[in-house]
């Protein structure tokens, strides 16, 4: 077994638990993520997979907001256990930013779309430049606890799927097809947990 095969195992079982913290709305999620980040800019970038290894870096920012943004004090809105901080809750997307984050994910799909077929030797640079641009807006809505960011999840991971196994990278095609199973799971396990 090869050490970028071993890596790559490693980093699918991080995945596996970042997936069932996520699922679970457990803020050690975001930790995890980071670890996961880590693992992943190495695999896309050795796999050619450039706007995806670019946006696990973003990743690791955004783990790190997500994390501040689930667990800081909220004024007002204080648990009832006597701990200074409240986590946020489920909520809808608010109608008034659908429009603003389409026209920002068909943006930057775009932008990255010129940037990896001119600038690099992805081969699929259409399908990384989707990908990437729609994971990108997924994860902010992660971080704001929408609901609908599962939405986004399963095509992000039903596209990554495909892409993943056409390239060779078996086990984050595996890890993915139970991302798409745990984000079709997720999106009715946190709709029975919505606030508002």
């Amino acid at each position: 077994m090869s050490a970028d095969l071993i890596f790559e195992i490693i980093g699918a079982a991080i995945g596996l638990i970042y997936l069932f913290l996520e699922y679970k709305a457990n803020v050690w999620l975001w930790p995890v993520g980071i670890l996961m980040s880590l693992f992943y800019v190495v695999i896309f970038f050795h796999g050619k997979f450039y706007a995806d290894a670019a946006v696990y870096l973003y990743y690791i920012g955004a783990n790190t907001y997500g994390l501040l943004k689930w667990t800081r004090s909220r004024q007002g809105n204080l648990p009832d256990d006597g701990s200074a901080t409240a986590e946020l809750a489920i909520t809808h997307l608010p109608a008034k930013r659908i429009l603003p984050i389409s026209l920002a994910a068909i943006a930057l799909w775009g932008f990255l779309y010129w940037i990896l077929s001119t600038f690099t030797d992805s081969p699929v640079p259409l399908g990384d430049a989707f990908t990437t641009a729609l994971s990108i807006v997924a994860m902010w809505m992660l971080a704001q606890k929408y609901l609908e960011q599962w939405l986004l999840w399963i095509v992000v991971n039903l596209v990554s799927t495909a892409l993943y196994f056409w390239k060779g990278l078996y086990p984050t095609g595996v890890l993915f097809i139970f991302y798409v199973i745990v984000a079709v799971m997720g999106y009715f396990r946190w709709k029975r947990g919505l606030k508002g």
